[in-house]
């Protein structure tokens, strides 16, 4: 079983995956996050200022996930190299992957990518007001990725959100639940590790 995530960037996808993966042992669930399928930063298509934009379809490698996802489906590991976006100092790890009974999907085009998509078997869409994206956002980047403030907000206003509203959120629509993450996610959360853990369960 393949299971999809995705919501605008700092819903809360990392916060609500880290509690969804701690429920289960790796036996049972692992993860393959579209995060490590960014293009290396000289092929990142540049806006008008010349700032690199990676909150575009075509940032990331598409044909590379895909056809890793289909290995895991088929049953076969993986083994990738976590990618670093514009943090020089960060060793990327390498990061090993196993092909296990369900298999979880996140990133931002997770629901755009058509090829994707249609792999997947059950959809979660996180949404989170934009303020809350925001100061997720701004956290994130500057501990992450070695953005200042200055960064953050510039890509924020021309990058992400032209983005979330094009492309991302009329995704949600596709979703088979949507996960409203304005104070906290407990609930949904309960309902989608019953839901996996029934999916687990012999002649399911």
């Amino acid at each position: 079983m393949i299971v999809g995530i995705t919501g605008g960037s700092g819903s809360g996808k990392t916060l609500f995956l880290k509690q969804l993966m701690d429920t289960f042992s790796p036996e049972q669930v692992s993860l393959l996050s579209l995060d490590n399928y960014y293009k290396e930063r000289q092929l990142q298509p540049k806006d008008d200022q010349g700032i690199e934009n990676f909150d575009l379809p075509e940032s990331l490698d598409r044909e590379r996930f895909s056809r890793d996802l289909k290995k895991l489906k088929q049953g076969k590991d993986l083994t990738i190299q976590e990618y670093t976006f514009n943090n020089d100092s960060k060793v990327p790890q390498t990061i090993h992957i196993k092909s296990t009974p369900i298999i979880v999907v996140e990133g931002i085009f997770t629901f755009y990518y058509e090829e994707i998509k249609n792999l997947l078997d059950f959809k979660i869409f996180i949404e989170a007001p934009d303020y809350l994206m925001l100061t997720r956002r701004i956290t994130r980047d500057a501990t992450e990725r070695g953005y200042d403030l200055k960064d953050v907000l510039y890509r924020f206003q021309h990058h992400v959100t032209p983005s979330f509203k094009k492309y991302i959120e009329p995704m949600k629509y596709d979703a088979d639940i949507i996960v409203p993450n304005h104070n906290n996610f407990d609930v949904a959360l309960d309902v989608v590790i019953t839901y996996l853990k029934n999916r687990l369960q012999p002649n399911r």
